[in-house]
């Protein structure tokens, strides 16, 4: 079996858990005999690990002189592709102007460089839906040029070049969701990115959540039959050799560490209350939030109006060891998001033996036993959970214990198994 699978990021070129998740459920899938996987994303730079599959970036294919046909959005569209070299004497404007005119009708021009390849930053800026439609087109190319037997697309970003593969080919289509608008705003959805997510999920063939919380959701929300909808939950890479070193603090102090970005749907804000309460309680302690996001300064103002800031501290974006540094330095590892679909932070955080707390509003907390485990909102149970675990080592020493063992069995290749018994549903 031949998957041809569309992705917005890879590691080691990622900004969240979505590439990640890419990268283990691929990794997960190469250990299934006969089945290939051709993994798409927009940019590719070359340093990615191909080990578990052939890795396209879609700004190395030409579509110079192709015929591409897609119904992305509303209506058919041509796509006739522009070289980016300029008109001597003519200004940039006049350029595209006269270029315009020479086209009738719904055609859209592209712009391309010499090679005619298209040009994408891969990452979530200002052009970021011109991007993903860029991407659709030439998701349209890729896919009659590759022989495949499936589609799999990855999140929103993506299910525009699902579509357009499918459209392309015929063949079927699946749409992984890993999380939607309403879990990212609280509700507040933005309307273009639910058109996109509810067309993927009408155009595809099946439809995989990463928990039953994001399941309901998407029957809910967005009108699904359950009978489309599967549950594939995530898991977690093994650990590396910097889990296994010994991490020097360099501070007598406790340390509860919140990772992840920080905006609305992390629950930032909670934890800075939180924090504020343990103070109270106790002084040998220590609150990290890692991470970066649209929140940041207004937590950061939160924190200093708390009057807290000499026992909080803010350490920007982290990634790759960095990461597994921070969580071995943590005596306690704090996830209260409002709305999580999974969370695959609290497992990585298991791995390296930090006992977690973790929102009953996330997906994660589905699976996990040995959690502890509040309502996001639930500042005085958050509190004493935190108080608890730091004041009385043999709670901590339990959790470490039987966490470790428990998130060693939650493999990959269980998810990937589970993917392709999807896959047969469909090939059938």
């Amino acid at each position: 079996m031949r998957v041809l699978m569309f992705g917005w990021e890879f590691p080691p070129h990622i900004s969240g858990g979505l590439g990640t998740a890419c990268y283990g459920l691929t990794r997960g899938l190469s250990h299934i005999k006969d089945l290939d996987v051709t993994f798409v994303v927009p940019k590719a730079f070359g340093d990615e690990d191909q080990s578990a599959m052939k890795l396209v970036g879609a700004n190395n294919i030409s579509i110079r002189q192709r015929k591409l046909d897609v119904q992305y959005f509303t209506k058919k569209l041509d796509y006739i592709e522009v070289e980016s070299k300029l008109v001597p004497y003519v200004d940039p404007e006049d350029f595209w102007t006269l270029n315009e005119l020479e086209v009738a009708g719904s055609r859209k021009i592209i712009q391309t460089n010499e090679e005619g390849h298209i040009e994408f930053t891969g990452k979530y800026g200002t052009d970021l839906m011109q991007e993903i439609a860029n991407y659709a087109v030439v998701a349209n190319v890729i896919a009659q040029d590759t022989d495949f037997d499936l589609i799999h697309a990855h999140d929103w970003l993506c299910y525009p070049a699902g579509i357009a593969a499918k459209e392309a080919t015929g063949k079927p289509l699946v749409v992984h969701v890993h999380a939607t608008d309403f879990d990212r705003s609280g509700g507040n959805v933005n309307p273009a990115v639910f058109d996109i997510e509810k067309r993927g999920m009408n155009a595809a063939d099946k439809i995989i959540a990463v928990s039953n919380l994001t399941r309901r959701t998407v029957i809910e929300k967005y009108g699904m039959p359950p009978e489309k909808v599967v549950t594939v939950y995530n898991a977690v890479e093994p650990t590396n050799e910097i889990n296994g070193q010994v991490i020097r603090k360099n501070v007598d102090e406790k340390i509860v560490t919140f990772l992840g970005r920080i905006t609305m749907q992390k629950g930032p804000e909670y934890f800075i209350e939180v924090a504020n309460q343990v103070l109270q309680k106790m002084d040998n302690v220590r609150f990290v939030m890692a991470g970066s996001g649209d929140m940041m300064e207004k937590m950061i103002r939160r924190a200093a109006s708390l009057k807290i800031m000499d026992k909080f501290h803010f350490t920007g974006f982290l990634k790759g060891d960095d990461v597994f540094t921070m969580l071995r330095m943590s005596d306690l590892y704090v996830m209260p998001s409002v709305s999580e679909p999974f969370g695959i932070s609290p497992l990585e955080a298991m791995q390296s033996s930090v006992p977690v707390l973790i929102s009953h509003q996330s997906g994660v907390a589905e699976i996990l036993t040995y959690a502890i485990k509040t309502n996001f909102w639930d500042i005085d149970a958050m509190s004493d959970a935190i108080y608890g675990v730091l004041s009385y080592p043999g709670l901590s020493k339990m959790f470490i214990k039987h966490g470790k063992t428990e998130v060693d069995s939650l493999k990959w290749e269980n998810s990937a198994r589970h993917a392709k018994e999807v896959y047969n549903s469909m090939i059938n």
